[in-house]
C-alpha cells in the first residue's frame, strides 16, 4: 500500500495515469498506472473519486487485497457488458468479486449458453477492455434507479433496489452497460489485461430454490499475461491435490447416494486418520485442562430459539422432527453451544471453578443446496472440534492466549507455517445482524484487539464477519501451493450467557454472569481432512498417516518373515501392513508410492538371515539396510520432531 498525502488547499479530483494524480500524490506517470483503487480514511474508493481537504489516503495496488477486489469486481461488470452484446436481451442478478476472481449470475432468457461459448465472450472481454472505457459513478435516487430498470425490464435488479434507500444508491457505467453498484472500481478497462472464464454452473435467484435458477459463469483476471499464465498451472496442481480424487485414490472417504448427499462414509483408512487427529487434539486439550463431555444429535426447538440459532439460522436447517404422541419439536443439531449452556447449568458454580472448559468432538447438521456441497469442504453433516469455556471477565485474555496457543500448536504439528489472522468484528451499517447490547460487543471487540496487540500479532480487521453473537478472530491458513483457508476460530461472547440465565457465585457472595469463549482449532473435522489432503497432496505427516510403513516380502518364501517384522514394529506401535501378492518387487515398489506409504520395507533370504529390513522411503528412494530396532527408533525420532 502508497501511503500519500494530499496538499490541503483544495478538494482534489484525482485519476490513475494522468498529471492531477502525479501532482497531488507526487509519484511517477508509471508508479500512477499501476494504481487500482484507494483507501480514503479507510474507506475503499474509487480512484476517481474526490478526496476531501487532510485525508489520509493509501494508494491500492496488485499488490493489495483490495487492489485484486477492485480488479475482480471491475471485470464482472466487463463480462457483463460483454455478455449483454453477444446475447441481446439478457437479465442480471448479482456480479461480486470473490476471492479468486468473480461471478455474475444472468438470466439468458432462452439463450443457450455454455463453457463452449467462453472463447467468444473472452475475446469480447478483450476488445471492451482495449477501449480503456471509463468506470464512472453516479449517485441517483430511488426512483430514478426504479424508472431505469423498469424500462429496461430487469426484474432481478429491481427486486434489490426495493430493499435500498435514497443515499446509498450509485449506478455504474462502462460503455454502454449500467448496473446498479456501490463500487469500487478500476479508472477504467485497460487495466485488464488478461482474461479466463473459468466454469459454468446453475444458481438460484437469492438463493432460494423456489424460484428461478440462473447461469452462473465464473472468471478470473490479471493486470499481466505472465499472472494468468501461472495461475492456470496453479489450477493444474490444484486438480492433482483435488481432495475428492485423492480421497477416492487412498480410501480415506466415500459418498452414498442411498445414505444421502453430502453425509460422508469414512473408511477405514479415513476413520484411522480421523481418529489420530482426535486423539491428538484430546491430548493437547487434556494438558490444557479441557473436560469432555457429548450432546445427542438433536435438541427441542425451544433450545435453539433461546440461542437465537432459530431465528438466524432456521431456514438453514433441517426440518423440525414433530413426536407423533406429545407433538415435541426436535432440530437435528445445527449447533453444540446452546448444549454447553445447559451442562454448565445443571448445577450452581462458583468463581473459584472457573474457568470451566468443556469439549466435544460434536457431529451438527446443517441443510446446504445439493449445488453447493462439495466433497469434504462442503456437506450436510459434519464434525466440529467445538469447545465451549465458562470464565470471569478478567479471565477473558488469558483464557484467550491459551486457545491461540493450541491452534498454533496444531498448526506447526501439521506443517501449515503461513497463517494469516482476521479479526472479525461488527457490520456498523447493519446492526440488525446481530443480537445483544452494544455495552456487551464493545467489551468483547475491545478485548479481542487488546489480545492480538499484546502479541504482536499482524492482524487484519474485518467489518460484517463476526459471529451473530459475539466478534471472533479466524485463522485462515496458507496451503502449499498458496491457497488461503479458513480454519481455526475463537469467540468472545457475552449475549449466550445472558440468554441462558449463566450465573457463578462471586467473591462477593452475589451471582454474577461468566463469559463464554468459542472455540475450534480443526473448525471441522471434513473440511480440515479436506484441507489437509490439499495442502500434503496425501503425502501426510508421518505420525497421522492411516499406514506409516508397508513390507513388501519378494516371494512368498519371506511372508511369514514380513508379518514378525510387522509384529514387532507394532510393538513400537508403529503402524502398517504387509503386501503379500505375487507380484514383482518392483510392481508393489509403484503401487506402495501411488499409495503415498512413507516407508518400504523390503524382505528376502539376506534380511531374514540379518534380522534386518532394507528401506526405501517414499520419494527419496533407498535409504539401506537397518535392523528392525534401527527403523522402529527412525520412525519414533521423526514423530518426536513433529509433535515433541
Amino acid at each position: 500500500m502508497i501511503n500519500i498525502t494530499l496538499p490541503d488547499n483544495s478538494v482534489k479530483q484525482y485519476e490513475a495515469g494522468v498529471t492531477s494524480l502525479q501532482i497531488a500524490a507526487g509519484i511517477s506517470e508509471g508508479l500512477a498506472r499501476n494504481v487500482l483503487a484507494a483507501k480514503v480514511n479507510d474507506e475503499v474508493w474509487d480512484a476517481t473519486r474526490p478526496i476531501v481537504n487532510d485525508a489520509k489516503v493509501q494508494l491500492l495496488t496488485w499488490n493489495d487485497e483490495e487492489g485484486k477486489s477492485a480488479m475482480w469486481h471491475s471485470s464482472a461488470h466487463l463480462m457483463a457488458e460483454a455478455i449483454e452484446i453477444l446475447y441481446p436481451g439478457v437479465k442480471f442478478g448479482i456480479g461480486p468479486d470473490i476471492e479468486n476472481g468473480f461471478y455474475y449470475d444472468i438470466d439468458f432468457m432462452g439463450q443457450e449458453i455454455s463453457d463452449k461459448d467462453f472463447g467468444r465472450i473472452e475475446q469480447k472481454m478483450q476488445e471492451l477492455a482495449r477501449e480503456k472505457q471509463s468506470y464512472t459513478r453516479r449517485e441517483v435516487s430511488k426512483q430514478e434507479a426504479i424508472d431505469f430498470f423498469t424500462k429496461k425490464g430487469d426484474e432481478y435488479k429491481l427486486e434489490l433496489i426495493s430493499e435500498l434507500e435514497d443515499g446509498r444508491i450509485s449506478f455504474y457505467q462502462t460503455g454502454h452497460f449500467t448496473d446498479l453498484c456501490r463500487g469500487p472500481h478500476l479508472p477504467d478497462t485497460g487495466f485488464i489485461k488478461a482474461i479466463k472464464l473459468l466454469k459454468i454452473a446453475g444458481a438460484y435467484w437469492r438463493g432460494d430454490e423456489k424460484r428461478k435458477q440462473l447461469t452462473r459463469i465464473y472468471g478470473i483476471s490479471f493486470p499481466k499475461k505472465k499472472e494468468l499464465d501461472e495461475y492456470l498451472l496453479l489450477l493444474e496442481e490444484a486438480k492433482k491435490r483435488d481432495h475428492r480424487v485423492l480421497g477416492k485414490e487412498l480410501e480415506l472417504f466415500t459418498f452414498s447416494q442411498q445414505v444421502g448427499q453430502g453425509l460422508p462414509l469414512w473408511l477405514p483408512k479415513g476413520a484411522e486418520l480421523r481418529e489420530k487427529l482426535e486423539q491428538y487434539l484430546k491430548r493437547v486439550q487434556r494438558n490444557a485442562g479441557y473436560e469432555s463431555v457429548i450432546t445427542p444429535h438433536i435438541g427441542n426447538v425451544n433450545l435453539y430459539k433461546t440461542s437465537g440459532h432459530y431465528q438466524k439460522y432456521g431456514e438453514e436447517s433441517f426440518r423440525p422432527i414433530t413426536t407423533p404422541v406429545e407433538g415435541e419439536e426436535f432440530f437435528l443439531k445445527p449447533m453444540n453451544c446452546p448444549h454447553h449452556c445447559e451442562i454448565y447449568n445443571h448445577k450452581p458454580h462458583s468463581y473459584k471453578e472457573l474457568p470451566i472448559r468443556y469439549a466435544e468432538f460434536g457431529t451438527v447438521y446443517r441443510y446446504e443446496q445439493s449445488g453447493e456441497l462439495h466433497g469434504l469442504t462442503r456437506v450436510r453433516g459434519f464434525t466440529q472440534d467445538d469447545a465451549h469455556i465458562f470464565c470471569t471477565p478478567d479471565q477473558i485474555k488469558s483464557e484467550f492466549n491459551g486457545v491461540i496457543d493450541i491452534i498454533q500448536q496444531i498448526f506447526s504439528a501439521l506443517d501449515f507455517k503461513d497463517v494469516l489472522i482476521q479479526i472479525s468484528l461488527r457490520d456498523p451499517n447493519n446492526p440488525s445482524k446481530y443480537i445483544g447490547s452494544e455495552e456487551n460487543w464493545e467489551k468483547a471487540e475491545r478485548a479481542i484487539i487488546e489480545v492480538a496487540e499484546e502479541r504482536g500479532l499482524n492482524a487484519k480487521t474485518a467489518y460484517g464477519e463476526a459471529a451473530f453473537y459475539g466478534p471472533k478472530m479466524d485463522f485462515m491458513v496458507k496451503d502449499a501451493i498458496g491457497r488461503k483457508w479458513q480454519l481455526g476460530t475463537i469467540q468472545v461472547d457475552y449475549n449466550l450467557p445472558e440468554r441462558f440465565d449463566l450465573t457463578y457465585i462471586g467473591a462477593d457472595n452475589e451471582k454474577h454472569r461468566p463469559v463464554m469463549i468459542h472455540r475450534a482449532p480443526f473448525g471441522s473435522m471434513e473440511r480440515f481432512v479436506a484441507v489437509l489432503i490439499e495442502h500434503c497432496a496425501g503425502n501426510f505427516p508421518i505420525w497421522l498417516t492411516p499406514d506409516q510403513v508397508i513390507i513388501l516380502p519378494i516371494s512368498e518364501k519371506y511372508q511369514e518373515y514380513a508379518e514378525k517384522v510387522l509384529h514387532l514394529l507394532k510393538k513400537h506401535e508403529i503402524r502398517g501392513l504387509i503386501d503379500g501378492r505375487s507380484e514383482k518387487t518392483g510392481r508393489k515398489i509403484r503401487d506402495a508410492e501411488l499409495k503415498k506409504i512413507p516407508y518400504m520395507l523390503i524382505v528376502g533370504e539376506k534380511e531374514e538371515n540379518d534380522l534386518t529390513v532394507s528401506v526405501r522411503k517414499h520419494g527419496s528412494g533407498d535409504l539401506g539396510t537397518m535392523s528392525i530396532d534401527s527403523f522402529a527408533q527412525l520412525i519414533t525420532d521423526e514423530v518426536k520432531a513433529i509433535l515433541g
